[in-house]
């Protein structure tokens, strides 16, 4: 049992610091603070994690924090995937801003009692980082395809009918107003033809 949970402490370790040797704004910031201190990338990330956690506690302006951190290497993420040729990567980033939304709407009808819940943002963050982690079941993959999908799959055709519904009645409140328009247009300019003609 042990060797196991050690075996995984070193399998995360060791992608971690993979992750860290890879060549973005991120990491060049990380050599430049690595360079002047002389502390090894790892700890300075594990040192930020913890801070972060620490604050998502205790800190002011927790719940801006939580959102940013959720939105910002997503959103980052997921303007790169749109840029790549690869199909796996927009997969990626759309399950994970449907799981996002998802979220977000629960969390919007739920408010009231999440206010109670102790340590609620530092909670949410650690969620939204193991929806966006990079391994193969993170939350997101694992939320979409044992909730959300089922469900969506269940009652598309619905959904689909609702839609197009909705797209229907769009389309007859345009075009509506579009007569109006066009009617209170063509008066106007029948009212100004005739202050015309009557100044003659």
């Amino acid at each position: 049992m042990a060797s196991t949970t050690s075996g995984t402490a070193e399998g995360w370790k060791a992608k971690l610091n993979k992750a860290l040797q890879e060549k973005n704004f991120f990491t060049d910031l990380l050599q430049k603070i690595e360079d002047k201190t002389g502390v090894r990338r790892m700890y300075i990330v594990i040192a930020l994690a913890a801070f972060l956690g620490i604050y998502l506690m205790v800190g002011y302006g927790a719940q801006f924090v939580c959102n940013f951190v959720g939105f910002l290497y997503p959103a980052y993420a997921s303007v790169k995937a749109i840029e790549s040729s690869q199909k796996e990567d927009d997969t990626q980033w759309l399950t994970y801003w449907v799981v996002y939304s998802f979220f977000a709407l629960v969390e919007f009808f739920a408010d009231i009692f999440l206010f109670w819940i102790p340590f609620y943002w530092f909670l949410k963050c650690v969620f939204l980082v193991w929806c966006m982690a990079p391994i193969a079941s993170n939350g997101s993959q694992m939320i979409y395809h044992r909730l959300i999908k089922p469900i969506v799959l269940k009652y598309q055709n619905k959904i689909d009918d609702a839609i197009d519904k909705a797209a229907d009645r769009l389309q007859e409140v345009g075009d509506f107003a579009e007569d109006i328009g066009r009617g209170a247009a063509n008066d106007a300019i029948r009212k100004r033809m005739a202050d015309v003609t009557k100044d003659e």
